[in-house]
Parts: structure tokens; C-alpha cells; sequence
């Protein structure tokens, strides 16, 4: 049986990214990404409704959206569904799906956006409205950061610490 874990999301930050290391010294970079949806009701009404998506960022990638990214900033994240499970300090079990970023591109007109320079590589067509961070050639794959986290605890080493 095939299966598929990709995901593509286009939203706005809704806060700063937090960038944080893990005890072997990697970095990881998490953000929430605000997503609209304008649809009309079946009576004629013109409706939105916002969904609010986690995206975890590893790696050099991780710290460039810590250094050039910030609430408001617009971004199109390319990445992979992981879902993951832990006991809570009052005790009880805790789950989140969140997305695994394997690309995230910036993108222009976001009200707290930081331009992307050249010591973060952008590649900026003229009158386009995406920045490219592209840090897959340097870097190859993102390593598996743990996909079955099931049972531990956010903070254990080399996990993030959320």
C-alpha cells in the first residue's frame, strides 16, 4: 500500500518565530502560520474562517526564518505532517500534529517582514512576490528528527523543546 505525507501551506505568521537549540547543538525554529479560507454560505453569506498551523523548521533553515522572519511575515512552507504525543505536567496526555517544514519561502508584502539580504541567499526576481531561501543544495536532506516521539516528553534530549 502507497502513501503520501506532503503538505503546502501558504499563511502570515501570527508571532515571532522561537528559535531554539537542542542539547547537541542543532537548532530548531517553531511559528504559527494563520490560514484563510473565504468561502459562501449556502444562503448567499460570504464567510472566512482562520485555521491556525504549527511548522517546525530544523537545521540552518531554522535559523534563518529566526533571523529574517516575524509576525506578519507571509511565507509558503513546503513540508511533511508528523504527529506527536506526550504527558503533560499536570499529568495528562497531550497530542499535536504540527508540519515538519522541508522548504519554507518568503514571501513580500507581510507587515512585519524583515527583506531577505544576501548573507541568507535569496534569490529575488524582479517585480516577483517570493523570496527564495533555498539551503538545500548546502545542506542535502533534513535529518529525521525523531518522527515516533509517542510517550516522550517535550525537553527530552535531542527533541525540541516545546
Amino acid at each position: 500500500m502507497a502513501s503520501l505525507n506532503k503538505v503546502f501551506i501558504m499563511g502570515n505568521l501570527t508571532r515571532d518565530p522561537e528559535l531554539r537549540y537542542v542539547p547537541s547543538g542543532t537548532a530548531v525554529d517553531s511559528f504559527t502560520i494563520a490560514v484563510n479560507r473565504v468561502y459562501t454560505s449556502q444562503a448567499g453569506e460570504k464567510k472566512e474562517e482562520v485555521s491556525f498551523i504549527r511548522v517546525v523548521v530544523w537545521g540552518r533553515r531554522a535559523e534563518v526564518c529566526g533571523e529574517y522572519l516575524s509576525k506578519g511575515s507571509p511565507v509558503f512552507v513546503e513540508g511533511r505532517l508528523q504527529s506527536r504525543s506526550w504527558e503533560a505536567q499536570d499529568g495528562q496526555k497531550r497530542s499535536t500534529i504540527e508540519v515538519i517544514a522541508d522548504n519554507v519561502q518568503f514571501l513580500r508584502g507581510g507587515t512585519g517582514e524583515k527583506a531577505p539580504g544576501a548573507a541568507a541567499k535569496a534569490d529575488v526576481t524582479a517585480g516577483s512576490d517570493i523570496a527564495t531561501i533555498n539551503l538545500n543544495d548546502e545542506l542535502g536532506p533534513i535529518p529525521d528528527q525523531g518522527n515516533n516521539n509517542k510517550g516522550s516528553k517535550p525537553g527530552a534530549e535531542e527533541e525540541a523543546p516545546f
